[in-house]
């Protein structure tokens, strides 16, 4: 298997698969809640907290262009001067995972020729916001994210449970738990 620099990869089938940018959230997340994703098992619709976050996202920074959607790959929430991404969340809960899919649009969008200076992510219930920035060293850290993404894609069967406080809450508990 080989990663393109478009994101998408060969798989065991020889056909391009894209990695989205919710993959990447996902993997740091729970990587099972990735593979049921990436297997169609999508119930982020039925969860109430998906729907607040949308809600905040829709009703926040009115006067940008928002949800810019790249290759079916990556769904931006706005950006500025085609430099800067800006990604919308509810909370800091999943910091690190929001972090690693900011540095994937980056990734994306520099490998597209679009000269991207930084990321921010937006916390507007907080009143907060954090630059974040693609390191060369953090690059090939993503790279390797990326392989292990593709490996959890190909796995017949999922990952094992995680246990995390955040699992009671999650859309796909009753998958998990029950």
């Amino acid at each position: 298997m080989e990663v393109l620099k478009t994101g998408c990869y060969r798989n065991k089938g020889d056909y391009m698969r894209k990695i989205t940018g919710v993959m990447v959230y996902y993997y740091f997340v729970c990587k099972r809640k990735l593979w049921f994703f990436s297997n169609n098992l999508d119930m982020e619709y039925t969860s109430e907290l998906v729907g607040i976050g949308k809600l905040i996202d829709e009703n926040s920074y009115d006067r940008e262009k928002k949800n810019i959607l790249i290759d079916e790959m990556i769904s931006i929430d706005f950006l500025k001067d085609w430099k800067i991404i800006h990604e919308v969340k509810k909370s800091r809960k999943l910091d690190e995972a929001a972090k690693w899919q900011l540095k994937y649009y980056i990734w994306v969008l520099r490998n597209k020729g679009v000269e991207i200076e930084k990321g921010i992510l937006d916390y507007p219930l907080l009143k907060k916001r954090e630059e974040i920035y693609l390191t060369s060293q953090e690059e090939r850290e993503l790279m390797e994210v990326l392989e292990r993404i593709r490996s959890i894609l190909n796995m017949d069967l999922p990952p094992s449970t995680i246990s995390k406080s955040y699992c009671k809450k999650c859309a796909y508990y009753e998958f998990c738990y029950i």
